[in-house]
């Protein structure tokens, strides 16, 4: 089992939370730890995790995660409600870069994911819950590319063009039904007279 879904199994199901996505991710600029702190828990992998409670009304919310060097487990560390999340900045709308910056109500974190892909996929998701579960107050996506803005527009096209393909279709049938119609009629035209002839034949 991977990383994410040890992750998923072991932090989110226990608290009846489903997990959406996660990116693994290393700090861009290091954090000022106090001096007395420095005999810490020695090195670490964090991941970002973006989860929903499966009751209703569903709740989102992004988790920080810590897995300590020589244990297999995860440890959850904080955790901001979807709504505290004011600002997403993917740095570079240009090109594919690992760095993002995530700005809440209370802390400001500037991250370097693992690789520029997890951090598009991740902001994809992440883009698309907020706009499912944030009604009001959406956080502001910057500095971000437009296939990231588009989380769901691959969904989107495939929808138009399922839809197109239905028009069309339809159209097509409409008009094989005019046809069919416009047969018939002149059938029932050509039985029609053929009767008529066949009574005129039979009265000579």
């Amino acid at each position: 089992m991977n990383a994410k879904a040890t992750i998923s199994k072991e932090i989110f199901a226990p608290h009846d939370e489903r997990m959406l996505g996660a990116v693994q991710v290393k700090r861009r600029t290091k954090k000022k730890i106090p001096f007395l702190a420095t005999g810490g828990q020695g090195e670490y992998l964090t991941y970002i995790c973006l989860s929903v409670t499966n009751k209703k009304p569903a709740q989102a919310s992004i988790t920080k995660v810590k897995q300590f060097e020589g244990s297999t487990s995860f440890v959850r560390r904080t955790q901001w409600m979807l709504e505290q999340l004011r600002q997403v900045n993917g740095i570079d709308p240009n090109r594919d870069s690992p760095e993002f910056d995530l700005l809440f109500e209370n802390a400001f974190d500037q991250w370097v994911a693992n690789t520029a892909s997890e951090k598009c996929t991740f902001f994809q998701v992440l883009h698309h819950t907020c706009q499912r579960y944030l009604t009001d107050k959406k956080p502001e996506f910057i500095n971000c590319q437009s296939k990231i803005m588009g989380g769901n527009s691959i969904l989107h096209s495939a929808a138009d063009s399922v839809t197109s393909a239905v028009q069309k279709a339809s159209q097509a049938l409409n008009e094989r039904g005019e046809r069919l119609g416009r047969a018939e009629e002149k059938t029932e035209e050509l039985k029609n007279s053929a009767q008529q002839f066949a009574e005129t034949a039979h009265k000579v």
